[in-house]
């Protein structure tokens, strides 16, 4: 008889809540990445703030990947410990962070740190302190193409910024950035729809700054939604993040891309209050709670349904008679799983369905050493 997936041998051993991380079912999801970008290690830049794990990008570096993206000084400096090649910290600097993000990149003189620019008041903090310090800083300018949340709108101010890091002493146009996070429509078809009206300006700016013989470097685009439709274009890097793990609210929503669950909720039945009633120890300090029930889906008591939610419990409705014994393990798929993952300090390796070893979720925090 063949058993789920997401069994694992000698599970009593293992406390709850707990993260669990799926080796093989990882690799799958890099694997299926790079198919999807034909081979080419070169058009992927994925985002480190799903899973936070030094570890994971050890995984993908072995796969060819060179180049990261990450919102963090302290996930910057993870992916530096591992020496990567490139690194884009998409994140606006300020105050105190730009002095950090500088010695950040004397610390690790062998990875490339990038980060983004969507106005002169940022660019002037940030080539005032490189001066000072005596570095040059690689910028990309930080577009807004509709999700109205950082960037410069795609015009003619857009380009005269541009023109400005290209100039500055202490900085280096790095290239553009763009984040589509507004489009996340569930049929393929309208996404590229989408996709189309919100970069019709974007290119168009493209076009501005290569007439003006400006350098181009590198056009970072797109979150997870967006990843199978700018995959057409051979000029762009993409930066999805959550394909590494998954998680069902991705999966339900979108079907064209089919990426497997790598991260499960090891979680366990603590109490049976009354008749068709079980509550259980994930509460929402172990996941993620900013999501409409269910924010997890338990994959081995399907029927459970949500009907309250604390700090430490999590109490789900299940039909009566079927009430599963107290300190039977329930593992579960969270709705979001870049929040869960954020709640715990390490994870759980499982690779042959057996507990292999801690895997520090190391960024999790706002410092390292910088």
């Amino acid at each position: 008889m063949n058993r789920p997936w997401f069994e694992v041998d000698e599970v009593e051993n293992l406390e709850s809540p707990a993260l669990l991380i799926y080796k093989e079912r990882v690799e799958a999801n890099i694997d299926l990445m790079l198919r999807m970008a034909n081979g080419n290690p070169n058009r992927l830049r994925p985002h480190v703030k799903t899973h936070k794990m030094g570890e994971l990008v050890k995984w993908q570096v072995e796969r060819g990947l060179t180049q990261f993206k990450c919102s963090t000084i302290t996930e910057a400096e993870m992916l530096g410990e591992i020496g990567v090649e490139h690194v884009l910290l998409a994140y606006p600097m300020i105050g105190p962070n730009i002095r950090r993000f500088l010695r950040l990149t004397q610390q690790f003189s062998s990875t490339r740190f990038a980060c983004i620019v969507d106005n002169n008041d940022s660019a002037t903090m940030l080539a005032e302190e490189a001066n000072r310090a005596g570095l040059s800083v690689e910028v990309l300018l930080d577009i807004d193409c509709g999700m109205h949340r950082t960037g410069v709108s795609p015009d003619r101010a857009a380009l005269e910024l541009y023109r400005r890091l290209a100039s500055t002493p202490g900085l280096v146009a790095g290239g553009i950035h763009c984040y589509d996070g507004q489009i996340n429509q569930s049929d393929k078809s309208e996404r590229e729809v989408a996709c189309r009206a919100a970069f019709e300006l974007v290119w168009k700016l493209v076009e501005a700054i290569q007439i003006a013989e400006l350098p181009l470097p590198r056009i970072v685009v797109g979150g997870t939604p967006s990843f199978p439709i700018h995959l057409k274009d051979p000029r762009l890097e993409l930066s999805p993040g959550t394909p590494l793990l998954w998680d069902f609210g991705y999966g339900d929503r979108f079907p064209d891309t089919p990426f497997v669950p790598a991260a499960v909720l090891l979680s366990r039945v603590i109490s049976r209050p009354r008749p068709g009633v079980v509550c259980t120890d994930l509460g929402y300090k172990a996941v993620a709670s900013e999501a409409p029930h269910p924010r997890v889906k338990f994959l081995n008591l399907v029927e459970a349904e949500p009907t309250m939610h604390s700090e430490e419990h999590l109490v789900l409705k299940v039909p009566i008679g079927s009430e599963p014994p107290v300190g039977t393990v329930l593992y579960g798929i969270p709705r979001h799983v870049c929040p869960s993952v954020a709640l715990y300090d390490e994870a759980v390796q499982i690779q042959a369905r057996k507990a292999v070893g801690r895997i520090k979720v190391s960024a999790r925090g706002r410092h390292l050493t910088i």
